[in-house]
């Protein structure tokens, strides 16, 4: 069913006079017809009225109201019908005013490999290599802290494989009391497996037993005069001691995942603390719009529900727990664990209470969501002064909301590299970063290199009819501005917005000259003012950017492999010799017949690679 809105404005007591009560998905477009939002609905007559009847909607779901000129409604069979065709049509209209965790990702993992010499590495991405996985951990740091603990108390080792089997002498971390070295045997095989249970026991979190059974042998050691074992054991001990110290909650087992909410000046904070095997892993953020129509617990459960919608049906594939805790009953919790259920394949539920021994998690993921919260806002107010300072200093007329900035970085004009940063009303947006390698200049043409990235940046711009920035700044002066003017008038676009940013004669922060196209004799603005902050920490992140590119191609120029110029070796083989020898100065020293070993090489080919490493 489509309620159209005919040019004239749209009948809100017309539509829901017919609308029906059937479950089923509404959107709500503007006058363009672009969708603003989508939504389902047990009822659709009773939900869809809410936005038009209520008279205290939030300020956020008010602005949704008015941009609204027509809704499309479908009518489904089921509310689990409601709830998947929901997510299809998010992920395909990617509506401004939905939950769409943009910026969210799959979850870092250990990995414990299964070999004869089983190796500890970081993994995210598909789970295809033959071993046991361990998380999810919330963040890469927490998963590099975790490793680097489990290091210093197992020693097992973590260096790649290529490595591991072309070692003749032991590496710096065997010194250092980080591995016991089984590539060169300084370690048996069955004190490595002792070591490989007692990881795969803290990881699953039963580091009690683990103090235990260190415990014992640390005693044994001692009775038996083998002092130095037992100080390495009683090391080992206080570590894993610290850790329980650290890293637990009232010492319950389980796994869940833990939710919290909290709700302030239309931004919801949803923290999720993970919990495995009773060990707090971490946790982690997530700020999304608050557009409920309810108010108090009402608004709670409108945005949970659509946030926990997204987060386990959306296009992340997660490590989803039996049970996960919820601090409000969400809409629809019967027909998303249902969906949840059919996806992962496993046993699934929402609890809404955890028994006294388990509540310290809740309690942890509510502080948190506040915490986090509050600091959230208090940085978004910070920008929002920022933005203010910077209309009011340059005069416009309206709030800047979206700024981009250029820079250039080479090395003597080797491997230019531009880059375009982008911030806005919350700060750096760095999911829409973008870096351009500079080709066809003459080396060191800073001018030429700033034209063709503005023109390359813009020009797909216009051609795919993505808005324009409120305002270009390009790191330069007056050069640098009349080559961007340029640019932007091949495309056909005003350089009123642009502003370039020269560096003074001493280069200290707050003392830059600025250009417009208006203002060609350049100007500066109060060092302290919120303009002035907000420009330089702009500035020094495209400056940081630009140069962080610009290393890699340098860096990647210069490393290049002799094996990449190989006769008959494709990235394929070339992966295969490299990993077979573990490195160039081993597929030198190997002979022909040694290398015709390797899979894929024929020994024709291998009498070329080896004629090619030789100049023979």
């Amino acid at each position: 069913m489509v309620e159209e809105n005919q040019g004239g404005p749209f009948d809100i007591d017309a539509f829901l006079a017919s609308l029906t009560q059937a479950p089923g998905v509404y959107r709500m477009l503007d006058g363009k017809g672009e969708v603003l939002y989508v939504g389902k609905a047990k009822n659709l007559k009773s939900r869809v009225s809410s936005y038009f009847r209520s008279k205290q909607l939030p300020i956020k779901t008010a602005a949704l109201v008015q941009r609204i000129q027509r809704v499309e409604v479908t009518v489904t069979l089921s509310e689990i019908e409601a709830l998947l065709l929901e997510q299809t049509l998010i992920k395909e209209y990617r509506p401004p005013f939905n939950i769409l965790l943009r910026d969210d990702k799959s979850y870092p993992y250990i990995f414990l490999s299964d070999e004869e010499w089983p190796r500890l590495a970081y993994h995210r991405g598909p789970k295809k290599a033959k071993g046991r996985y361990f998380g999810p951990y919330p963040s890469s740091l927490a998963v590099r802290e975790t490793l680097n603990l489990l290091e210093k108390m197992f020693q097992l080792r973590q260096c790649d494989n290529a490595f591991f089997r072309n070692r003749q002498r032991p590496c710096l971390k065997q010194q250092i009391q980080r591995c016991t070295a089984p590539c060169v045997g300084l370690v048996s095989a069955e004190d490595y497996a002792e070591q490989v249970r007692m990881t795969v026991l803290f990881l699953e979190g039963k580091s009690n037993q683990i103090a235990e059974e260190i415990a014992a042998k640390m005693e044994q050691a001692a009775a038996t005069l083998e002092f130095e074992r037992a100080a390495t054991l009683r090391n080992q001990l206080t570590a894993i001691r610290r850790v329980q110290e650290q890293q637990y909650v009232d010492g319950e087992g389980g796994d869940m995942d833990v939710f919290g909410i909290a709700i302030a000046e239309g931004v919801a904070c949803f923290q999720v603390v993970f919990v495995r095997a009773g060990r707090v892993l971490g946790s982690k953020s997530y700020f999304e719009p608050a557009y409920g129509v309810g108010d108090g617990t009402d608004e709670h459960q409108d945005v949970l529900t659509e946030f926990i919608s997204n987060y386990f049906l959306g296009n992340i594939t997660r490590d989803v727990p039996e049970d996960v805790y919820l601090p409000h009953k969400i809409g629809f919790a019967e027909s998303v664990e249902k969906s949840i259920r059919e996806r992962y394949h496993r046993h699934f539920r929402f609890v809404y209470r955890l028994a006294s021994n388990r509540s310290g998690w809740a309690r942890l993921a509510a502080r948190n969501a506040e915490e986090n919260l509050e600091s959230h806002l208090a940085n978004k107010r910070t920008q929002w002064q920022k933005h203010q300072s910077l209309q009011e200093q340059l005069r416009m007329a309206s709030l800047p909301q979206r700024l981009e900035c250029f820079d250039i970085s080479h090395t003597s004009g080797e491997h230019p590299v531009a880059s375009c940063v982008v911030f806005d009303l919350n700060g750096p947006r760095r999911s829409d970063y973008r870096r351009f390698n500079i080709r066809d200049i003459q080396p060191g043409d800073d001018y030429a290199a700033i034209e063709q990235a503005v023109f390359r940046r813009y020009q797909k711009c216009v051609d795919q009819h993505q808005p324009l920035p409120d305002l270009i700044l390009i790191d330069g002066g007056k050069g640098q501005l009349g080559r961007a003017v340029i640019a932007l008038e091949k495309i056909g676009v005003g350089s009123e917005r642009l502003l370039a940013i020269a560096k003074g004669h001493t280069r200290k922060a707050g003392l830059e000259t600025l250009f417009t196209v208006a203002r060609p004799l350049g100007f500066s603005l109060p060092r302290d003012c919120g303009a002035s902050l907000l420009l330089q920490q702009i500035r020094d992140e495209a400056h940081r950017f630009a140069i962080t590119g610009h290393r890699g191609q340098r860096l990647k120029a210069r490393v290049r492999s002799s094996v990449e110029d190989l006769p008959g070796v494709g990235p394929v083989r070339r992966k295969r010799l490299l990993n077979h020898f573990g490195g160039l100065s081993a597929l030198r020293s190997a002979s022909q017949e040694e290398i015709a070993k390797v899979k894929g090489i024929s020994s024709k080919l291998a009498e070329e690679i080896y004629e090619a490493l030789h100049g023979t």
